[in-house]
């Protein structure tokens, strides 16, 4: 190991509702652990991990940090994961590197949805799963209260281990339900000491609902017990460990992390107790099948589960050791892209601050930088070994980004580009249909900090603007009109002259068909008419919008044997389409988009007349089952105009329980008010020389 004296290594993710105090649990176990001289970000004091500009002036983590922090013959891996609903997707590749989540939860106000939602996704991925209920020091805590939610929401596996002696201005510490004793913080010195009496009683109903759960995780103590033999405190503290990584029992702590009381007691918990990766036994690849935890298997893999881009250090990839061990000037293989990278460093990174280390062994976390791997990857000297990937949340918040002054699109995609390399939950593209450059993201927040940094980082301003919407243009019936171009100047004129008719062409796109008998046209003006005809449909008639379905022939028309060329007919076929296109009924057709929408059942009812409000109509609804039960699936065609912002809608239609999916599905004429409004406006453009 990298740390002398430091013979395991556990990895712990913080997670939970933001503002519950994550990352002042984190501040505290560095604190207690010595690597920190002060309580960060408390009384005045800077935090050692929320270290970032956008983070300070926003109140809230935006990027996962790691506080390593050593307790006894142990490492432990904290990693503080933002939990705000726009940048949880770093919550999800947090809990991909770890073997425990640990759910912080307020002692007045219990889990919130986002808890929910993470609790559901640390099953997915089969992590062991711990509560601390904090401040239960606060006026308005109530731990029963509390507790009593928290069973109600994650079900009765749940099992004290330590319980708070008071609350509110009264609490004095933590009772240690395994070991009996009370313990409290004197003057920053950790006391054990006898239970007062006043908390024997919930202490030791604490230990029997304790014991009733775990001895579950061994047959034979199972019957001991349930033959009214005693377990032991060798048996039971055997029981725990194995208990949580069968994922029999969800152990609860509680304290204050303010006055770090609880901390040492889930520390101790942390080391004697919880899980190292080789407790997992195997890890899923790819392809299906899983790579064996040994000890004796010397050959380096590693995953990289988050980059981030440093303004200081560069890219830096934090990277799971899942086999072998890694040291500076190693090369492994990218399963990805087959490509070999060098490790030139090994840092251990406690907040922002990075220390060189030599090496870096199977179950712990390192970060390298400069590796061209991104989010998601897996090295090895094969590159033949791919770890499965877990899956984000996904992006479906979308807005277009512009430049504040023209000549700086280059240096915005360039960073929007990078930016997304190191955030899967970030997607950048350029909309060929509207010309605009279009971010992905999960909400607003996460596009409001990448602008800022985008500032911050190149100088270079850009603004949001609203998605333009790709209408379209088409005919509802047949007409047929002249288009005719004479000029006549002091040397060679021009003329073409062409008929044509239009009629709707629905689902077979655009066609052109040469009807001229008699030579009225020579055939190799034929093509300049067709060529005429397609760029006046990209630009549109009605509302400047691309027309689509349209079938046109030219049946008719003359030529001058010296004024005529391709141009005078190109010309000459334009006027002809836009009067033909005049007398044919033309219509605007916009996007339908067909939403999957899945809310638990209470939200069902809003979510439905939000559809009818949006001019859309439900088509489908289905109620779930077995482990998703309460939930309701709503499948609805909506107007894309309509839900370019449900990502935000929908997270206040559900109080963000809410998740969907949405493709674009085909087109519909608009109703005839917006038809008239866009046409409107486009007179509005065109009179005042815009397009």
């Amino acid at each position: 190991m990298a740390t002398k004296g430091v013979e395991k290594v556990k990895n712990v993710v913080l997670v939970g509702q933001g503002g519950v105090g994550k990352t002042m649990l984190a501040e505290a176990m560095l604190h207690l652990t010595g690597k920190t001289t002060r309580l960060g970000g408390h009384a005045g004091t800077k935090p050692t991990l929320d270290y970032d500009s956008e983070e300070g002036e926003r109140g809230f983590s935006i990027s996962t940090t790691i506080a390593p922090v050593v307790w006894g013959d142990t490492r432990i891996n904290v990693l503080d994961a933002p939990c705000y609903p726009d940048f949880v997707g770093d919550a999800y590749s947090a809990m991909s590197a770890c073997e425990t989540a640990l759910f912080m939860v307020d002692a007045s106000s219990g889990p919130g949805t986002i808890t929910t939602r993470l609790w559901y996704a640390a099953e997915d991925l089969s992590l062991a799963r711990v509560l601390f209920i904090n401040r239960i020091d606060r006026p308005d805590a109530d731990y029963d209260t509390a507790m009593e939610s928290l069973r109600e929401h994650y079900g009765n596996r749940l099992g004290a281990v330590t319980i708070p002696m008071g609350s509110g201005e009264s609490f004095s510490g933590v009772v240690d339900v395994v070991h009996m004793k009370a313990r409290h913080l004197e003057n920053g010195k950790a006391v054990v000491e006898d239970i007062p009496e006043q908390y024997k009683a919930a202490a030791e109903d604490a230990r029997a609902q304790l014991t009733e759960l775990v001895v579950e995780a061994d047959d034979d103590l199972m019957m001991k017990y349930l033959d009214g033999g005693e377990i032991t405190q060798e048996e039971l503290e055997g029981l725990l460990g194995k208990a949580l990584v069968e994922r029999i029992f969800v152990p609860v702590f509680s304290g204050s992390c303010v006055r770090e009381e609880g901390v040492i007691s889930l520390m101790d918990a942390v080391v004697s107790w919880f899980p190292t990766m080789a407790d997992f036994g195997r890890i899923p690849l790819v392809n299906g099948e899983q790579l064996d935890i040994s000890p004796d298997d010397d050959r380096p893999v590693a995953f990289v589960f988050k980059s981030l881009n440093d303004p200081q250090n560069g890219k830096l990839s934090f990277v799971k050791v899942l086999a072998g061990t890694l040291t500076p000037g190693l090369e492994l293989i990218n399963a990805r892209t087959r490509k070999t990278e060098r490790l030139s460093h090994l840092y251990l990174m406690t907040g922002k601050e990075t220390s060189d280390i030599q090496s870096c062994a199977a179950g712990d976390i390192c970060v390298i930088p400069k590796l061209e791997a991104m989010t998601g990857d897996t090295l090895s000297v094969t590159g033949k070994v791919e770890a499965a990937s877990f899956r984000f949340p996904n992006s479906l918040y979308r807005i277009a980004i512009e430049a504040d002054k023209r000549g700086s699109e280059g240096k915005i995609f360039e960073f929007l580009e990078k930016a997304a390399d190191a955030d899967p939950t970030i997607k950048v593209a350029r909309d060929e249909d509207t010309g605009q450059t279009v971010i992905s993201a999960i909400g607003e927040a996460q596009v409001s900090v990448l602008l800022d940094r985008l500032e911050d980082r190149t100088g270079v301003t850009a603004h949001t603007v609203a998605l333009k919407i790709p209408y379209r243009e088409t005919i509802r019936r047949v007409a047929s009109a002249q288009g005719r171009h004479k000029k006549q100047t002091g040397g060679a004129g021009q003329y073409g002259d062409c008929w044509l008719r239009i009629e709707p062409n629905p689902g077979k796109g655009y066609e052109f068909v040469d009807e001229v008998v008699g030579g009225h046209i020579p055939r190799g003006f034929i093509p300049a008419i067709d060529k005429g005809v397609q760029e006046t449909m990209k630009d549109g008639v009605l509302a400047g919008y691309p027309m689509i379905d349209v079938k046109v022939a030219v049946y008719d028309g003359s030529y001058h044997p010296v004024d005529s060329n391709e141009m005078a007919f190109k010309t000459a076929a334009r006027i002809g389409f836009q009067k033909a296109v005049a007398q044919a009924e033309p219509v605007l057709l916009e996007p339908m988009a067909h939403l999957k929408i899945t809310v638990p059942d209470s939200y069902a009812g809003s979510v439905m007349g939000d559809v009818s409000a949006s001019r859309g109509r439900v088509e489908g609804m289905s109620a779930a089952t077995g482990a998703n039960a309460g939930e309701t699936t709503i499948e609805a065609t909506i107007p894309y105009a309509e839900v370019t912002d449900y990502a935000t809608r929908l997270r206040s239609l559900s109080r963000g329980t809410g998740e969907f999916e949405m493709e674009l599905s085909g087109y519909e004429q608009v109703p005839h008010d917006i038809q008239t409004k866009l046409a409107a406006e486009y007179a509005e453009r065109r009179a005042a020389g815009e397009r």
